[in-house]
C-alpha cells in the first residue's frame, strides 16, 4: 500500500467512526466514549499525514508511534462501546477490524524504519 491509500484508508477510517459516533445513544456515557473516540480517530490519519512530512526518520518514526497510539486507544473505545451492548455488535465488528489492520500496518512501518536507522 503506498503513501496515499494509506491516507485514503486512515480517512474513510475516520469517517466510519464519525458515521459510529453519531449512532451512540445520546447519554452521558453515549456522549463522553463518542467523544473519546472520535478525538483518537480522526488523530490517527492526521498523525499519519503529519508522518509524512516528517523532517528525519527519527521524526517520522515518533509521528507514526503517536498515530499508533491513538489507533490502539481508539480499539479500547470501540471495545468498551461493543462490551457496553450500546451499539451493534455486527456494525462495529468491522470496524474494529479496520483498526487492527491499520495498527498493524503503522508497527510494521515503525519497525521497518527502525531497522534502518540501526
Amino acid at each position: 500500500m503506498n503513501e496515499q491509500e494509506f491516507k485514503d484508508r486512515t480517512k474513510s477510517f475516520a469517517l466510519k467512526i464519525i458515521m459510529l459516533v453519531d449512532q451512540l445513544p445520546k447519554t452521558t456515557s453515549g456522549s463522553v466514549i463518542g467523544k473519546q473516540l472520535l478525538r483518537s480517530a480522526c488523530s490517527v490519519g492526521a498523525n499519519y499525514r503529519a508522518a509524512c512530512r516528517a523532517k528525519s526518520t527519527a521524526d517520522m518514526i515518533s509521528k507514526l508511534s503517536t498515530a499508533e497510539e491513538e489507533s490502539d486507544e481508539s480499539s479500547y473505545w470501540m471495545e468498551i462501546i461493543n462490551d457496553s451492548g450500546k451499539y451493534s455488535i455486527d456494525e462495529i465488528t468491522a470496524i474494529m477490524i479496520e483498526c487492527n489492520e491499520i495498527t498493524s500496518m503503522i508497527v510494521a512501518s515503525i519497525k521497518t524504519l527502525r531497522k534502518r536507522l540501526n
